[in-house]
């Protein structure tokens, strides 16, 4: 880009990344225009408070009308959208929405990149905090609502750039990771497992990015990784730079931080860190959850390699007040309390539910499940998703409409089955159901529901405001 841009046009502006970049150039001034087809909060919500118009739809006229130095494509545009299409034929400069970032905000800073198939937007948000709390001023873009910035963008005066570093492909025109665009001097590795199945063929492919994320690290950077996950392992074998080990399994996985004694708490959950076999003190994290510890640990030990001692950071922990949609309680009606999670892949399933229970010990947990990203609904994770969901008392799972799933493989035949969950989950003696409709749902939850249940409801989607019509129709005598 040869100078800087005053207009700046997004195609798709309503995914979580271009709506915060959008939100950080219209806090600098610059002119931001976008469309896209639908929106749901909280990036609805956050552009309209931003101030920022979006079209609906995709409109060759929006770019032209606009006129915009500069159009940011998003990865879910086709080649034949027919704004991308206008774009470029009209000779507008365009760019990736990760290399727009990257030229825009960050380029000249320290890149601090949280990436993993899980607790990225957790852990993102904490190491921002961390260093935002102890004074290191740092610019922060993550994919979701921090509520420690209450939003989902920060440009502070700080060395320090902290961006959530997805494996998801970049554009039509670029099919890299979009993590590799963002030149990390320091990686934060979280875990590496099987998803997006529509872009990659098996855990080996998955793989194949991260080791290229890895090895692409400078010498003098720093890769702090969860080394528990055997996956984080694999990937970690080409490191050409310092690797620095966290776990919350001390015997499982011998690192160099580790969380040992974990004690949950109605405030969270309180954990010793020990380090090189050494015990360094007693820390406190709202969150709860094992994933959750080896989250904080693994920021614990992210912004000491950025320079924050350790006693500092652990100071600043308690007062993190954590992400929307993760954890987010929504609410509570006849007895009943319910949980908004974006958990969707099985393994964050199980321990999403693994943390309402650490966090409402005693009580029933009714586990409201909708398969909605492009892996979800395939068959893929079906028994991995009856094992997870297995863990709740009671179990309802919404039945997706029979709408194209898209692949870079060809076309998806084999579906999920929310029948065949329930029916698994009833075999093995739980109560498990499969509905459709979101009305439907909502009656046979509040049907089932007793005061003191907590009710988690898991989507990375909007599920049909799903939380608002339970909480109304619980409240109803």
């Amino acid at each position: 880009m040869t100078k800087s841009p005053r207009s700046v046009h997004f195609v798709a502006i309503g995914g979580t990344g271009m709506g915060s970049l959008a939100g950080l150039l219209h806090a600098r001034g610059l002119r931001v225009t976008g469309s896209d087809e639908k929106l749901y909060p909280p990036m609805s919500t956050a552009l309209a408070r931003w101030g920022i118009a979006v079209r609906e739809g995709f409109r060759a006229e929006h770019v032209l009308e606009a006129d915009p130095d500069l159009v940011v494509i998003g990865n879910a545009v086709r080649a034949d959208n027919a704004e991308a299409r206008a774009a470029i034929d009209e000779g507008f400069p365009y760019r990736s929405f990760p290399d727009a970032l990257y030229e825009l905000a960050m380029a000249g800073r320290h890149s601090v990149v949280v990436a993993g198939t899980h607790g990225k937007t957790t852990t993102t948000s904490l190491v921002a905090y961390l260093l935002k709390a102890t004074g290191r001023d740092p610019s922060l873009l993550v994919g979701g609502v921090a509520l420690d910035f209450d939003g989902s963008f920060r440009e502070g005066p700080g060395a320090h750039f902290v961006v959530e570093g997805d494996e998801y492909d970049t554009a039509f025109f670029d099919k890299t990771p979009k993590f590799l665009h963002y030149h990390p001097r320091t990686l934060l590795l979280t875990s590496v497992e099987f998803d997006h199945a529509d872009i990659y063929r098996d855990l080996e492919h998955v793989k194949q990015a991260f080791r290229e994320l890895v090895s692409g690290m400078p010498p003098d950077g720093t890769i702090v990784a969860a080394t528990a996950h055997a996956g984080v392992r694999d990937v970690l074998q080409s490191a050409p730079c310092r690797v620095v080990g966290y776990a919350a399994d001390a015997i499982r996985a011998p690192g160099e931080w580790h969380a040992r004694a974990l004690v949950a708490e109605a405030a969270g959950t309180r954990f010793e860190v020990w380090r090189g076999g050494a015990r360094v003190g007693e820390v406190a994290t709202p969150l709860h959850g094992t994933f959750n510890v080896e989250n904080s640990l693994g920021a614990l030990a992210c912004v000491e390699a950025l320079g924050v001692p350790f006693a500092e950071a652990a100071a600043a922990l308690p007062r993190f007040q954590g992400v929307k949609r993760r954890m987010e309680e929504r609410g509570s009606a006849g007895g009943v309390t319910v949980l908004d999670d974006f958990a969707h892949h099985p393994t964050a399933v199980a321990a999403s539910i693994g943390a309402a229970r650490a966090r409402y010990p005693g009580r029933r947990v009714l586990a409201v499940f909708e398969p909605r990203s492009n892996t979800s609904r395939r068959a893929v994770f079906q028994s991995e998703y009856a094992d997870a969901l297995a863990q709740a008392d009671l179990v309802f799972v919404r039945r997706v409409p029979d709408t194209p799933i898209y692949s870079a493989f060809g076309e998806v035949r084999d579906r999920l089955s929310a029948e065949a969950i329930a029916d698994t989950l009833s075999q093995r003696g739980k109560q498990a159901l499969a509905r459709e409709s979101v009305d439907d749902l909502v009656e046979e939850i509040a049907r089932r529901a007793r005061s003191g249940d907590v009710v988690l409801v898991m989507s990375n989607g909007d599920f049909g405001g799903i939380w608002g019509r339970l909480l109304e129709r619980l409240g109803k005598p």
